[in-house]
């Protein structure tokens, strides 16, 4: 009885997987004709719907196994169904997928408890990358040579991704494709009949873009290239630049970019070869670019544990401005930061724990400008206690107890998130001033106020803009990471300090006017740069439209009408030439 138990668990589980992909692709598959069709609220729409698909689908299963089987906690049961289940999934194309499908069932029923690989699957039987990149590759990607010249190459690779709207100009976006090539590439590279082009088949989109994704392999060398296509939205579309430097690659499918909609067959064969492009990636933020966020999480996962198997350094408190709302540590070894709620949290936060909880689901599912850290979260996660500080032991004890349970060998936190290491801000300055490397501080604070600026854009107000609440990546790049005080902007009320009746009104410890719980009053967020005059020259210089309230209150009118502001993930100085007459 307990096979047909465990056979009919698998069938409904692998029924839930399959209907999950089935819509996966046919959310993605809509994002072409949205472009086509320059509908940009559809397309954030489509991505926020397409985020939110896995969990329905997982909820739905539970309950189908629940109903069906009287007694699903029975260890020896998983133990048949995980076999079961296997026999079932052993030749798809996406079999890792289905196998962190097949976990969030078992973790949802056993309440991330209970984790053995003999049940669930700690460890992928799905095969390795290279194996499935050997074999599928020639079905991820289409194959040029430069036989015939370059510009005959570029009229054929504009002709294969032709849209249903015709190029705006295509001779003059192959002259600037030439002009950039011939620019940054050797003559010789230019005109070897050898040089191989890759180009993978499926068009990225994201935003109001669409970009084409691929590799010229030469001398033994590999260089990556993405082509951003944008909408004129008057029935055209265009190139609007090439970027070849692997840093420029990097930042497009950042950690704190929105998830692509890319049509994808054969998901280890592509992640293996975007992984090829950008090898810094690792393989778990290339699942989380292209929206297989689950998948990412149980390879930063099994990749974290591979790491603590071959390292020795302990966890320790995270550098930086200890959190009102959440305890941070980190290892040093491993670029990811781990992020605690608070059992209390300081009085001026008026925020519950689930308030925050909403807070970061609000992120994963609403950031499309790039500058919030994406984040996974944990339930239970077991971390060896041997890699535990007693200070830190200590520290988690007296802020956040209830979120911890320590063991003989481990340590259980109860829920956690983690999130890329950065540099926060504060510090970054504090280090720059100390060199007196006045452009770093320039750059840096120029980033902060593109930040805010960009995320006002996308409707998000950031709420404690203090600097210690920002990070600087490794390209320089500025982005949020601290989300219990984000709101939309148009849920704000953005306000002028009324001026005093009298001075004693001003001199008063408590404000002389009314303060709602939605108000802001961006005058003071000159307060950010009182620590420094030459950081508050600089922000005036760049931002100084930042401490107007007309400024928040119009980009709240575009907002309100449905206006998606550009945000491309690359500079403006890139961008091709369009009106000079050829």
């Amino acid at each position: 009885m307990k096979q047909c138990d465990a056979e009919l668990i698998a069938l409904l589980i692998l029924g839930g997987f399959t209907d999950y992909r089935k819509q996966f692709k046919a959310i993605t598959r809509q994002a072409r004709s949205c472009f086509e069709a320059a509908d940009w609220q559809a397309i954030q729409r489509l991505s926020a719907e397409r985020i939110d698909l896995y969990e329905l689908i997982v909820e739905q299963v539970g309950r189908q196994i629940s109903a069906a089987i009287s007694d699903i906690s029975d260890h020896a049961l998983w133990v048949s169904v995980k076999v079961s289940y296997i026999k079932l999934v052993v030749t798809r194309d996406d079999a890792e997928l289905s196998e962190t499908f097949y976990n969030s069932i078992y973790c949802t029923i056993f309440g991330h408890l209970q984790i053995t690989d003999q049940m669930m699957f700690i460890h992928s039987g799905a095969g390795t990358l290279s194996q499935l990149n050997a074999l599928n590759a020639g079905q991820i990607s289409r194959r040029y040579r430069l036989k015939d010249g370059l510009a005959v190459f570029l009229n054929q690779l504009l002709d294969d991704y032709q849209f249903s709207i015709p190029w705006e100009n295509k001779r003059r976006d192959i002259r600037n494709l030439l002009r950039y090539i011939r620019g940054n590439f050797a003559a010789d590279v230019v005109a070897d009949d050898k040089t191989v082009i890759e180009v993978i088949n499926s068009v990225f989109y994201r935003n109001k873009g669409a970009y084409i994704v691929g590799r010229v392999d030469f001398n033994h060398r590999a260089v990556p290239f993405i082509l951003p296509v944008l909408n004129n939205e008057r029935g055209g579309v265009y190139i609007d630049t090439a970027l070849t430097d692997e840093n420029d690659v990097s930042v497009v499918f950042s950690f704190t970019r929105a998830y692509f909609l890319v049509d994808v067959d054969i998901p280890a064969a592509f992640i293996r070869f975007l992984h090829s492009l950008i090898p810094m990636k690792s393989i778990a933020e290339l699942y989380n670019s292209i929206g297989f966020y689950k998948q990412g999480k149980a390879e930063f996962y099994r990749g974290f544990m591979a790491h603590l198997e071959q390292t020795s350094d302990p966890f320790e408190i995270a550098p930086g401005t200890r959190g009102m709302v959440m305890t941070v540590f980190t290892l040093p070894s491993y670029p990811v930061v781990f992020k605690i709620i608070k059992d209390r949290f300081a009085s001026t936060k008026q925020i519950t724990r689930e308030g925050v909880k909403a807070k970061y689901q609000l992120v994963k599912k609403h950031d499309r400008a790039g500058r919030m850290a994406d984040t996974q979260e944990f339930v239970n996660l077991a971390l060896p206690k041997s890699r535990f500080s007693d200070t830190l032991l200590n520290e988690l004890m007296q802020v956040a107890a209830s979120s911890v349970d320590i063991g003989v060998n481990e340590v259980v936190i109860k829920h956690l998130w983690t999130e890329r290491r950065m540099i926060p801000l504060n510090i970054y300055l504090d280090e720059m001033l100390h060199q007196d490397n006045e452009q770093a501080v320039f750059l840096a604070i120029n980033e902060f106020g593109k930040c805010v600026k960009e995320l006002a854009a996308a409707n998000i107000f950031a709420g404690d803009m203090l600097f210690k609440n920002f990070g600087v990546t490794r390209h320089g790049r500025v982005v949020f990471y601290d989300y219990d005080e984000i709101s939309y902007l148009t849920e704000c009320n953005f306000r002028s300090i009324p001026e005093p009746l009298y001075p004693e009104q001003e001199l008063a410890a408590e404000p002389w006017y009314s303060v709602s719980s939605n108000d802001v009053f961006p005058e003071e967020f000159s307060l950010l740069t009182a620590c420094d005059r030459r950081v508050r020259k600089v922000f005036n210089q760049l931002h100084s439209d930042l401490l107007d309230p007309e400024w928040w209150v119009n980009m709240q009118t575009q907002v309100s009408q449905g206006a998606i502001i550009d945000l491309f993930p690359y500079r403006k100085l890139r961008r091709f030439d369009r009106e000079t007459p050829e």
